[in-house]
Protein backbone atom coordinates (compact mmCIF):
# COMPACT_ATOMS: atom_id res chain seq x y z
CA UNK A 1 0.00 0.00 0.00
CA UNK A 2 1.44 3.25 -1.12
CA UNK A 3 1.80 6.26 0.75
CA UNK A 4 -1.03 9.32 -0.05
CA UNK A 5 1.69 12.26 -1.17
CA UNK A 6 0.16 15.20 -2.71
CA UNK A 7 2.06 17.02 -6.16
CA UNK A 8 1.73 20.44 -6.67
CA UNK A 9 -0.74 22.13 -6.24
CA UNK A 10 -1.75 20.01 -3.35
CA UNK A 11 -0.68 20.05 -0.13
CA UNK A 12 -3.10 17.08 1.06
CA UNK A 13 -4.38 14.01 0.66
CA UNK A 14 -6.91 12.04 1.96
CA UNK A 15 -8.79 9.23 0.46
CA UNK A 16 -11.44 6.54 2.13
CA UNK A 17 -13.44 4.18 0.23
CA UNK A 18 -13.69 6.63 -2.78
CA UNK A 19 -13.98 9.90 -1.79
CA UNK A 20 -11.51 12.35 -1.84
CA UNK A 21 -10.38 14.95 0.19
CA UNK A 22 -7.66 17.44 -1.42
CA UNK A 23 -6.59 20.59 0.06
CA UNK A 24 -5.21 22.99 -2.39
CA UNK A 25 -2.03 25.04 -1.57
CA UNK A 26 -2.73 28.02 -0.23
CA UNK A 27 -0.98 30.57 2.33
CA UNK A 28 -4.11 30.92 5.12
CA UNK A 29 -4.87 33.82 7.56
CA UNK A 30 -6.73 32.89 10.48
CA UNK A 31 -7.95 35.12 12.67
CA UNK A 32 -6.79 34.77 16.72
CA UNK A 33 -4.37 31.70 15.91
CA UNK A 34 -1.98 31.28 18.59
CA UNK A 35 0.85 28.83 17.62
CA UNK A 36 3.86 26.35 19.12
CA UNK A 37 6.76 24.85 18.16
CA UNK A 38 7.58 21.61 20.75
CA UNK A 39 11.34 19.92 19.71
CA UNK A 40 11.91 16.79 20.35
CA UNK A 41 14.60 16.49 23.21
CA UNK A 42 14.98 12.08 23.56
CA UNK A 43 18.17 10.21 23.35
CA UNK A 44 17.56 9.45 19.81
CA UNK A 45 17.42 12.82 18.89
CA UNK A 46 21.20 13.49 20.14
CA UNK A 47 23.18 13.61 16.94
CA UNK A 48 20.58 16.50 15.55
CA UNK A 49 21.07 18.32 18.05
CA UNK A 50 25.25 18.09 17.88
CA UNK A 51 27.27 21.44 16.42
CA UNK A 52 29.66 20.71 14.02
CA UNK A 53 31.64 22.64 12.41
CA UNK A 54 31.03 22.84 8.34
CA UNK A 55 34.66 22.12 6.78
CA UNK A 56 36.31 24.41 4.45
CA UNK A 57 37.44 23.10 1.21
CA UNK A 58 41.04 23.29 0.27
CA UNK A 59 40.79 26.02 -1.99
CA UNK A 60 38.50 27.96 0.77
CA UNK A 61 41.48 27.23 3.36
CA UNK A 62 44.44 28.40 0.61
CA UNK A 63 42.01 32.23 0.35
CA UNK A 64 42.06 32.06 4.23
CA UNK A 65 38.36 31.84 3.54
CA UNK A 66 36.40 32.43 7.29
CA UNK A 67 35.63 29.26 9.42
CA UNK A 68 31.55 28.42 8.57
CA UNK A 69 29.48 28.84 11.46
CA UNK A 70 28.68 25.91 13.42
CA UNK A 71 25.46 24.35 13.22
CA UNK A 72 23.20 21.30 14.07
CA UNK A 73 21.00 19.89 12.15
CA UNK A 74 17.57 20.84 13.99
CA UNK A 75 18.48 24.99 13.75
CA UNK A 76 18.12 25.68 10.42
CA UNK A 77 14.50 23.25 10.18
CA UNK A 78 13.35 24.80 13.08
CA UNK A 79 14.31 28.48 12.15
CA UNK A 80 12.34 28.81 9.11
CA UNK A 81 9.44 27.06 10.77
CA UNK A 82 9.31 29.43 13.63
CA UNK A 83 9.96 32.73 10.97
CA UNK A 84 6.76 31.56 8.61
CA UNK A 85 4.80 30.24 11.43
CA UNK A 86 5.19 33.24 13.53
CA UNK A 87 3.92 34.92 10.52
CA UNK A 88 0.32 33.41 10.86
CA UNK A 89 0.17 34.19 15.03
CA UNK A 90 -2.03 36.89 16.36
CA UNK A 91 0.75 38.54 18.17
CA UNK A 92 4.11 37.00 16.41
CA UNK A 93 5.32 34.99 19.33
CA UNK A 94 5.69 31.52 19.68
CA UNK A 95 5.88 28.87 22.46
CA UNK A 96 9.07 27.61 22.17
CA UNK A 97 9.77 23.84 23.73
CA UNK A 98 11.26 20.79 24.19
CA UNK A 99 9.89 17.51 24.39
CA UNK A 100 10.61 14.20 26.24
CA UNK A 101 13.53 15.65 27.89
CA UNK A 102 14.38 14.15 31.81
CA UNK A 103 15.07 10.43 32.51
CA UNK A 104 11.82 9.19 32.20
CA UNK A 105 11.17 11.08 28.68
CA UNK A 106 7.86 12.71 29.97
CA UNK A 107 9.51 16.25 31.09
CA UNK A 108 8.78 19.56 28.78
CA UNK A 109 11.45 22.42 28.79
CA UNK A 110 10.18 25.66 27.78
CA UNK A 111 12.33 27.84 26.29
CA UNK A 112 10.18 30.91 26.06
CA UNK A 113 7.88 32.65 23.70
CA UNK A 114 9.91 33.77 20.81
CA UNK A 115 9.61 36.19 17.98
CA UNK A 116 9.68 35.11 14.42
CA UNK A 117 11.75 38.58 13.03
CA UNK A 118 14.37 37.49 15.64
CA UNK A 119 14.28 34.06 14.50
CA UNK A 120 18.19 33.97 12.87
CA UNK A 121 19.54 35.05 16.70
CA UNK A 122 18.18 31.71 18.09
CA UNK A 123 20.07 28.73 19.01
CA UNK A 124 18.72 25.78 19.56
CA UNK A 125 21.38 23.50 20.93
CA UNK A 126 19.00 20.73 22.55
CA UNK A 127 17.63 20.32 26.68
CA UNK A 128 19.36 20.45 29.92
CA UNK A 129 18.57 16.47 30.01
CA UNK A 130 17.97 14.49 27.20
CA UNK A 131 15.09 11.90 27.47
CA UNK A 132 15.40 8.39 28.08
CA UNK A 133 11.69 7.51 25.80
CA UNK A 134 9.36 10.06 23.40
CA UNK A 135 6.73 10.42 24.96
CA UNK A 136 4.64 13.13 23.21
CA UNK A 137 1.04 13.29 25.47
CA UNK A 138 2.77 15.51 27.95
CA UNK A 139 4.03 18.24 25.24
CA UNK A 140 0.05 18.05 24.09
CA UNK A 141 -1.27 18.45 27.58
CA UNK A 142 1.38 21.77 27.99
CA UNK A 143 -0.06 23.32 24.96
CA UNK A 144 -3.44 22.95 25.59
CA UNK A 145 -3.20 24.47 29.23
CA UNK A 146 -1.25 27.22 27.87
CA UNK A 147 -4.03 27.69 25.20
CA UNK A 148 -6.79 27.79 28.02
CA UNK A 149 -4.48 30.77 29.52
CA UNK A 150 -4.29 32.77 25.96
CA UNK A 151 -7.93 32.79 25.40
CA UNK A 152 -8.68 35.56 27.51
CA UNK A 153 -5.96 37.76 25.76
CA UNK A 154 -7.36 37.17 22.71
CA UNK A 155 -6.30 33.36 21.27
CA UNK A 156 -9.20 31.69 19.04
CA UNK A 157 -7.73 29.26 17.55
CA UNK A 158 -4.56 27.23 18.63
CA UNK A 159 -2.21 25.05 16.21
CA UNK A 160 0.81 23.45 17.91
CA UNK A 161 4.04 21.92 15.76
CA UNK A 162 5.71 18.95 17.27
CA UNK A 163 9.19 18.12 15.56
CA UNK A 164 9.98 14.54 16.05
CA UNK A 165 12.61 12.11 14.56
CA UNK A 166 9.50 9.80 14.93
CA UNK A 167 9.47 6.75 17.29
CA UNK A 168 7.00 7.64 19.95
CA UNK A 169 6.18 5.82 22.89
CA UNK A 170 2.80 6.74 23.95
CA UNK A 171 1.00 6.73 20.82
CA UNK A 172 -2.38 5.49 22.30
CA UNK A 173 -2.18 7.67 24.85
CA UNK A 174 -1.40 10.18 22.54
CA UNK A 175 -4.87 9.22 21.21
CA UNK A 176 -6.54 9.11 24.01
CA UNK A 177 -5.81 13.00 24.82
CA UNK A 178 -6.92 13.79 21.07
CA UNK A 179 -10.03 12.16 21.97
CA UNK A 180 -10.54 14.21 24.96
CA UNK A 181 -9.70 17.57 23.20
CA UNK A 182 -11.32 16.77 20.19
CA UNK A 183 -14.34 16.27 22.31
CA UNK A 184 -13.83 19.43 24.28
CA UNK A 185 -13.69 21.48 20.88
CA UNK A 186 -16.84 20.32 20.55
CA UNK A 187 -18.50 21.21 23.53
CA UNK A 188 -16.76 24.40 23.00
CA UNK A 189 -14.95 23.93 25.82
CA UNK A 190 -11.31 24.70 24.29
CA UNK A 191 -11.44 26.98 21.07
CA UNK A 192 -10.39 24.80 17.61
CA UNK A 193 -6.93 23.04 17.75
CA UNK A 194 -4.72 21.49 15.31
CA UNK A 195 -1.36 19.55 15.76
CA UNK A 196 1.40 19.39 13.30
CA UNK A 197 3.94 16.21 13.60
CA UNK A 198 6.64 16.92 11.66
CA UNK A 199 9.18 14.01 10.86
CA UNK A 200 13.23 15.00 11.07
CA UNK A 201 15.97 12.42 9.99
CA UNK A 202 15.81 8.78 8.47
CA UNK A 203 14.68 7.03 11.41
CA UNK A 204 10.94 8.59 10.97
CA UNK A 205 8.53 5.60 11.38
CA UNK A 206 5.84 7.19 8.89
CA UNK A 207 3.54 4.62 9.24
CA UNK A 208 2.88 5.39 13.34
CA UNK A 209 2.68 9.21 12.38
CA UNK A 210 -0.48 8.46 9.73
CA UNK A 211 -1.82 6.02 12.45
CA UNK A 212 -2.10 9.42 14.74
CA UNK A 213 -3.05 11.43 11.90
CA UNK A 214 -5.53 9.18 10.90
CA UNK A 215 -8.11 9.58 13.33
CA UNK A 216 -11.57 11.81 12.65
CA UNK A 217 -13.55 13.19 15.25
CA UNK A 218 -17.26 14.15 15.40
CA UNK A 219 -17.66 17.44 15.33
CA UNK A 220 -14.32 18.60 14.70
CA UNK A 221 -12.77 16.19 11.66
CA UNK A 222 -9.05 15.91 11.53
CA UNK A 223 -6.49 17.26 14.34
CA UNK A 224 -3.59 15.91 13.43
CA UNK A 225 -1.45 16.32 10.00
CA UNK A 226 1.95 14.92 9.51
CA UNK A 227 4.69 16.20 7.44
CA UNK A 228 8.26 14.67 6.75
CA UNK A 229 10.19 17.96 6.45
CA UNK A 230 12.50 16.45 3.77
CA UNK A 231 9.60 16.39 1.40
CA UNK A 232 8.44 20.07 2.04
CA UNK A 233 9.12 22.88 -0.59
CA UNK A 234 6.97 25.40 0.44
CA UNK A 235 6.39 26.41 3.72
CA UNK A 236 2.75 26.61 3.11
CA UNK A 237 2.42 22.82 3.30
CA UNK A 238 3.44 22.73 6.34
CA UNK A 239 -0.08 24.64 7.58
CA UNK A 240 -2.20 22.53 4.76
CA UNK A 241 -4.35 21.30 7.99
CA UNK A 242 -5.39 24.85 8.73
CA UNK A 243 -7.06 25.30 5.02
CA UNK A 244 -10.75 24.91 5.33
CA UNK A 245 -13.65 25.04 2.32
CA UNK A 246 -14.08 28.93 3.46
CA UNK A 247 -11.03 29.93 1.57
CA UNK A 248 -10.50 30.36 -2.17
CA UNK A 249 -7.92 30.08 -4.43
CA UNK A 250 -9.66 30.45 -8.01
CA UNK A 251 -12.45 31.27 -10.25
CA UNK A 252 -14.00 27.89 -11.12
CA UNK A 253 -12.67 25.04 -11.39
CA UNK A 254 -13.60 21.28 -12.88
CA UNK A 255 -12.41 17.79 -11.76
CA UNK A 256 -11.75 14.95 -13.78
CA UNK A 257 -10.99 11.22 -13.14
CA UNK A 258 -8.42 9.23 -15.33
CA UNK A 259 -10.99 8.27 -18.02
CA UNK A 260 -11.58 11.98 -18.47
CA UNK A 261 -15.07 12.05 -17.11
CA UNK A 262 -16.15 15.07 -15.15
CA UNK A 263 -16.38 14.19 -11.63
CA UNK A 264 -17.12 18.12 -10.50
CA UNK A 265 -17.76 21.17 -11.68
CA UNK A 266 -16.98 24.56 -9.49
CA UNK A 267 -18.76 27.42 -10.62
CA UNK A 268 -17.73 31.02 -9.68
CA UNK A 269 -15.74 30.11 -6.91
CA UNK A 270 -12.81 27.04 -6.32
CA UNK A 271 -12.98 26.52 -2.40
CA UNK A 272 -9.29 25.52 -1.01
CA UNK A 273 -10.61 22.22 0.24
CA UNK A 274 -12.00 19.56 -2.28
CA UNK A 275 -14.29 16.73 -1.98
CA UNK A 276 -15.33 14.75 -4.17
CA UNK A 277 -16.37 11.07 -4.77
CA UNK A 278 -13.99 8.64 -7.81
CA UNK A 279 -14.96 5.78 -9.57
CA UNK A 280 -13.60 2.50 -7.74
CA UNK A 281 -10.50 1.79 -9.34
CA UNK A 282 -9.76 5.47 -10.40
CA UNK A 283 -5.50 5.92 -10.39
CA UNK A 284 -5.46 9.61 -10.36
CA UNK A 285 -8.18 12.34 -10.97
CA UNK A 286 -7.40 15.96 -12.42
CA UNK A 287 -8.01 19.73 -11.53
CA UNK A 288 -8.27 21.99 -14.52
CA UNK A 289 -8.19 25.64 -13.37
CA UNK A 290 -7.55 28.96 -15.20
CA UNK A 291 -6.54 26.96 -18.33
CA UNK A 292 -4.49 24.16 -16.63
CA UNK A 293 -4.15 20.90 -15.76
CA UNK A 294 -2.74 19.30 -13.03
CA UNK A 295 -2.99 15.57 -12.49
CA UNK A 296 -2.88 14.23 -8.82
CA UNK A 297 -2.09 10.11 -9.09
CA UNK A 298 -4.12 8.55 -6.09
CA UNK A 299 -2.74 5.45 -3.89
CA UNK A 300 -3.82 1.78 -5.72
CA UNK A 301 -5.55 0.59 -2.39
CA UNK A 302 -7.47 3.22 -0.22
CA UNK A 303 -9.09 1.11 2.41
CA UNK A 304 -7.69 2.34 5.92
CA UNK A 305 -5.11 4.35 4.10
CA UNK A 306 -4.47 8.44 4.34
CA UNK A 307 -1.86 10.67 4.79
CA UNK A 308 -3.26 13.57 6.62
Amino acid sequence: MGHEKPVEPFSDLHVEEGRVHAVLLHDPTVEGLDMAIYMDASGSMKEEYEYKQPSRTFMEWLRGAPLKEASNQVEPQVQWMLEYLATKDRNGLLRVAYWACGSTGKDVEVIGELKGVDVKSYKFPGPKNLGGYTYLAPAMKDYVRYLKEQVPKGARRGCAVFVTDGKLHDSDEVKEFSAQVARDVAAGKLPRINFILVGVGDNIDEDQLEDIAHEEFPGVGHLWCHRIAAEITQVAELVAVLVDETMTVAAGGTIYDDKGKVLKTYEGRLPAVLEFDVPEGTESFTLEVNGQRYTQPLPEDDHDEEHH
